[in-house]
C-alpha cells in the first residue's frame, strides 16, 4: 500500500461506520460540491478542495517525503516532535500515523463538529435545537485552536523527511459504531451491566491496569440506564454543555463518553443523566486498532507508541 491508499481506506472506513449512515455523508459531500460550483472564481481559489472528497477535515496527509510502498508504520495517539525523533532512532519507518489532529487538520477540527447535531437528532433531540446550541460551541473551538502552533510536528517530520498523516474522526466513527453495536445488542438494564460490558473490551481491560479504565462520572452502579446515547464518542471534541437538558427531554438516560469536562459533568448531573466515561486514549485505541487491522492484513507492520494500546482482532 502507498500513502494515498492508506488515507483513502481510512476515509472509506470512516464513512462506512458513520452513525449518520453513509448515504447521509455522501449527500453532505454532494451539497459541498454544489456550493463549490456556485462560488465565484476568486472564492474557488481559497476553497479547501479536499472537502469535496473528504467529509472529515480533521484527518489529513501532511508530508509525503517518499511515495514508496509502505511496509512499516509508527502509530501513536499523539505524535509530536519527540515521536518524530523516536522514528529516526527506530529506523526503517516508512510512515508515521497520528490519531489526534495536526497541522491543517487541527486548524479544521471544528469543521467535523456539525455531525454531532445529526447524531443527537438520531437520539431524539430536535435538529434545530442541536444546531442552535452547537453553533456557539463550534465557534468557540474554532477560536481556541487558532492560537495553537499547528505546524510544529509537521515541520519536524518534514525536516527529517518522514511521511506523516493523521486519522481522527474516521477512527472515532469506528469506535462509536463498535460500542453502539455492542451496547444495542446487549439490552443492558443498569449502569453496573454497562460497566461490566465495557470492562470486557480488551483495550479497556488494559487501560484498567494503569488506572485509566471505564469510570462512572454521574450516577451509581445500581441506577437504571434508560436510553443509552453514544453522542460523545465522535464529532471532533466536546459539544455544548447546554445540551444535556435537551437530551433528557429526548428520553436519554445515560451517556457513554470518551472524556468529559467538569462543566459538562455538572450539567449532566443537573439533568439527571448518568455519565459513563469509557476512557479517552483507550477508546481512541479501539478505533485505531480496527483500522490498523486492515493495514496489517495488507502486510504492513505496526509499531505502536504514544499511548496506543495495540490489540489485533485478526
Amino acid at each position: 500500500m502507498k500513502i494515498q491508499d492508506i488515507y483513502n481506506l481510512a476515509i472509506k472506513m470512516g464513512m462506512d461506520s458513520d452513525l449518520r449512515g453513509k448515504e447521509e455523508v455522501v449527500k453532505l459531500l454532494d451539497r459541498k460540491k454544489e456550493q463549490y460550483n456556485n462560488l465565484p472564481l476568486v472564492k474557488k481559489d481559497e476553497f479547501d478542495q479536499e472537502s469535496l472528497e473528504n467529509p472529515y477535515l480533521d484527518s489529513r496527509v501532511y508530508n509525503v517525503a517518499d511515495n514508496k510502498e509502505i511496509k512499516k508504520v509508527l502509530v501513536g495517539i499523539d505524535i509530536e516532535p519527540a515521536e518524530i525523533l523516536l522514528a529516526k532512532e527506530l529506523g526503517n519507518i516508512d510512515l508515521i500515523i497520528a490519531h489526534h489532529p495536526l497541522g491543517k487538520g487541527l486548524a479544521n477540527l471544528h469543521e467535523v463538529m456539525d455531525m454531532q447535531c445529526d447524531i443527537l437528532n438520531l437520539y431524539g433531540v430536535p435538529i434545530n435545537v442541536a444546531e442552535g446550541l452547537m453553533r456557539e460551541k463550534i465557534s468557540e473551538v474554532a477560536r481556541g485552536v487558532n492560537r495553537v502552533n499547528h505546524q510544529r510536528t509537521v515541520d519536524a517530520a518534514k525536516l527529517l523527511s518522514f511521511n506523516l498523516m493523521n486519522i481522527h474522526t474516521p477512527a472515532d466513527n469506528l469506535v462509536a459504531k463498535f460500542l453502539k453495536d455492542k451496547i444495542d445488542s446487549a439490552k443492558l438494564e443498569r449502569i453496573e451491566d454497562l460497566m461490566k460490558l465495557l470492562k470486557e473490551v480488551p483495550e479497556y481491560k488494559e487501560a484498567m491496569k494503569i488506572g485509566a479504565g471505564p469510570k462512572i462520572f454521574v450516577g451509581s452502579p445500581e441506577k437504571r440506564c434508560g436510553k443509552i446515547s453514544l453522542t460523545e464518542l465522535t464529532g471532533g471534541t466536546e459539544g455544548s454543555p447546554k445540551l444535556y437538558e435537551k437530551m433528557a427531554n429526548a428520553g436519554i438516560g445515560t451517556v457513554v463518553s470518551m472524556h468529559q469536562s467538569e462543566e459538562h459533568r455538572k450539567e449532566a448531573e443537573a439533568a439527571n443523566i448518568n455519565v459513563v466515561i469509557a476512557g479517552h486514549i483507550s477508546s481512541d485505541s479501539i478505533g485505531m486498532n480496527i483500522f490498523l487491522d486492515e493495514l496489517e492484513k495488507q502486510g504492513v507492520q505496526i509499531i505502536p507508541c504514544s499511548g496506543l494500546i495495540r490489540i489485533s482482532r485478526i
